[in-house]
């Protein structure tokens, strides 16, 4: 079994309102026994034009955990928080 990962690319539009975000996210992600692999930092566009923005690279041991995670109570919550604070992107991809 591989690992898996949850990528998200986010465009913060209401600071104040994104930390309460943050602050249930990040319960979900403990919980859930994710692994915090990058969560915003210095970016570097190296080839073409996208500016990915915040980025945060969630680790699983699954495609399933990664998947499932999303539709848990506790990320359910954060997603309500997040409503119109901030613009994601996000996506779930299976690791070699």
């Amino acid at each position: 079994m591989s690992s898996s990962y949850v990528i998200a690319s986010v465009t913060v539009t209401n600071p104040e309102q994104f930390e309460e975000y943050k602050k249930w996210s990040t319960h979900a992600m403990q919980v859930h026994g994710a692994e915090v692999c990058i969560r915003g930092g210095k970016v570097e566009v190296l080839e073409g034009d996208w500016n990915p923005g915040l980025t945060v690279l969630l680790k699983f041991p699954s495609f399933e955990a990664a998947r499932a995670f999303y539709d848990t109570p506790e990320y359910q919550k954060a997603k309500a928080a997040r409503d119109g604070a901030a613009v994601i992107r996000m996506v779930c991809i299976e690791g070699v």
